[in-house]
């Protein structure tokens, strides 16, 4: 068999230097299609931009190195399989945005996202995990790695429930964990009492990672608000088997608890929005 002439010994070579580059070898898998969206277009500009505006409105907390806690992110997921992130791999991270959290101050929440950061905006008396620095700094944001090369897959990254250990879900489960551990005093929980089912689910980040988290000689106290939809159905109160399960619950982690249904604060908060509604024209206060 004659040789191939040396313009096609040096496609051959080109196609195969491009595929090393690449990270497509034959018997090297591409990154996959996954479920959720790629990494939020600009990034970094959004996360050192935000760390430098918390500085600004926090200066409490000290000059960080915001391009270091970018390059941090990076150092934990690149080069790594976007569903096989943990915990530890945000270690460094974590502690390089580490912030005290002042005790009485905590308050967790679950299936109520919009009100609990209505209220903490409104009288800054409260702190959910997402006013902390960390959680300031990525909120709302998606981002995963390449396996086979460096940076970050703005094509498509894996979705919340679509592998145990993704990169953005091992992230909150790790900053819930941290909060969780730097709270002290009595610990707040608002709880939407018009949910579905369970008032709190078994496999919320607040029962698998947050109450765990709580160090019972820390923490004097967990204190339910328990806050109905003010145009919905009270499906659960504090004497609810719901809630009277999720009590054992917390119990069982050697904490105290109470519950009140329907904390007046944050239904003053809602009424601003329906003044003329019956549950706005009470006279009682808690």
């Amino acid at each position: 068999m004659s040789c191939p002439p040396v313009s096609m010994l040096a496609l051959l070579l080109m196609l195969l230097t491009s595929s090393l580059v690449n990270g497509n070898v034959t018997g090297q898998p591409k990154n996959p299609k996954y479920k959720g969206s790629g990494t939020t277009s600009n990034i970094r500009n959004i996360v050192i931009g935000r760390c430098y505006h918390y500085m600004f409105l926090h200066p409490g907390i000290g000059v960080r190195n915001c391009s270091g806690i970018w390059q941090e992110l990076i150092d934990a997921v690149q080069r790594k399989d976007p569903c096989k992130i943990t915990q530890e791999d945000y270690k460094r991270l974590a502690q390089v945005a580490a912030q005290t959290v002042p005790c009485d101050k905590t308050l967790l929440w679950s299936r109520t996202n919009n009100l609990v950061h209505r209220y903490t905006k409104a009288t800054e008396n409260f702190v959910t995990l997402e006013d902390t620095f960390l959680g300031f700094l990525f909120n709302g944001l998606t981002w995963c790695g390449k396996t086979l090369r460096p940076g970050l897959n703005y094509k498509s990254c894996p979705a919340w429930d679509e592998c145990e250990y993704n990169s953005v879900s091992s992230f909150w489960k790790m900053a819930s964990a941290a909060f969780a551990q730097a709270s002290c005093g009595i610990v707040n929980v608002m709880l939407n009492g018009s949910a579905e089912g369970d008032i709190s689910r078994k496999q919320s980040i607040l029962r698998t990672v947050e109450i765990p988290n709580l160090d019972p000689s820390r923490v004097s106290e967990v204190k339910v608000w328990v806050i109905d939809d003010i145009e919905g159905e009270d499906k659960n109160s504090c004497d609810s088997a719901s809630l009277m399960e999720l009590e054992n619950y917390i119990e069982e982690h050697k904490l105290k608890y109470s519950c009140i249904d329907n904390y007046r604060p944050v239904q003053a908060l809602q009424c601003a929005d329906n003044p003329d509604h019956a549950a706005c024209n009470k006279c009682t206060y808690l």
